[in-house]
């Protein structure tokens, strides 16, 4: 009797933990949608020319001994006083727009999973703890979360760099602040979940530490969801950095995204000059819709009943 009583919290333990679906089988079905692996390729595109941009791009854009205002404000394709001809044009200090975006794009996804990835360890740390232990934490902790919720992220990421100024740093730390709670908030439900299953019984009952029940037990089971707020989450911090980088609050002239190239070339417009806001601009939508798009189908094969 006793050794039977003994064995069940281990066999418990060893039970599957993604109960949603087996992890291999959905990535397999992520794999048939045309959507998705065009998003996929498209993503990895990006991602490939923001690392390669040191060496793909025709000039090193912000090296001022390399830049000549003779070529200025030039249109795609046209030739410069050097003879060269500029694919995607030249903006007012004569930089080639194409290798412009390149490092812009490096810019832009940096900001963007930096701080998705701080975000997500955070609010899933304290989601996930929140769940488990209850009481006076939880409620603390949840009602910050209702608090900071009910006010639009875009604005309190403009207050908060109104407080800390421009830098990658600085917007890396206001995007974190704003969307930690999301994280926490579906960390804290997923968690809620499982916190009174058989397996964590088990857990509790070999008297594992708090610390090893939670990451190691309980947060496999909460990764899925998690994964899919984390693939959005980039595209929406990414989107809201050029926001705040385009009304001049966002990042320094001297660390230009893509949404301060919008915001250079945008008195332009008017005269007809539009490759210098346009080229990033659709940089920056091609980026977001990849982004989302291969979210929505992480969504929709790991989690069927979600699926629209």
């Amino acid at each position: 009797m006793s050794s039977s009583h003994g064995t069940r919290p281990a066999a418990a333990l060893r039970r599957p933990r993604f109960r949603e679906r087996p992890f291999g089988r959905a990535m397999a079905e992520y794999w048939e949608s045309p959507s998705a692996v065009a998003a996929f390729a498209v993503t990895l595109l990006v991602i490939l020319a923001a690392l390669l941009a040191s060496w793909i791009s025709p000039q090193d854009p912000y090296d001022l001994a390399k830049l000549d205002l003779m070529d200025s404000v030039l249109a795609p394709m046209e030739e410069g006083a050097s003879g060269r001809a500029y694919a995607l044009g030249t903006d007012e200090q004569g930089r080639d727009m194409l290798s412009a975006i390149l490092y812009g794009l490096r810019i832009s996804l940096s900001v963007g999973i930096m701080s998705t990835v701080i975000a997500f360890a955070v609010g899933a740390s304290l989601g996930i703890l929140a769940a488990y232990r209850g009481g006076r934490f939880d409620a603390i902790l949840m009602r910050v979360v209702d608090l900071q919720l009910s006010f639009p992220a875009l604005l309190i990421a403009l207050v908060l760099l109104v407080v800390l100024g421009q830098g990658i740093s600085k917007i890396t730390l206001a995007l974190v602040i704003v969307h930690w709670a999301y994280f926490a908030r579906s960390a804290r439900g997923s968690a809620l979940a499982e916190r009174n299953r058989e397996y964590v019984e088990a857990a509790r009952a070999l008297r594992l530490s708090d610390a090893r029940i939670v990451f190691i037990h309980i947060l496999p089971n909460t990764l899925p969801s998690l994964i899919v707020i984390a693939t959005t989450m980039v595209a929406r911090a990414i989107s809201t950095e050029s926001t705040l980088s385009f009304l001049g609050i966002g990042l320094p002239i001297t660390e230009p995204s893509l949404g301060l190239l919008i915001s250079n070339g945008f008195r332009f417009l008017l005269s007809g000059k539009y490759w210098i806001s346009f080229y990033p601009g659709v940089a920056l939508v091609v980026a977001i819709i990849a982004i989302n798009v291969m979210g929505d189908r992480l969504r929709d094969v790991l989690n069927p009943r979600l699926k629209r």
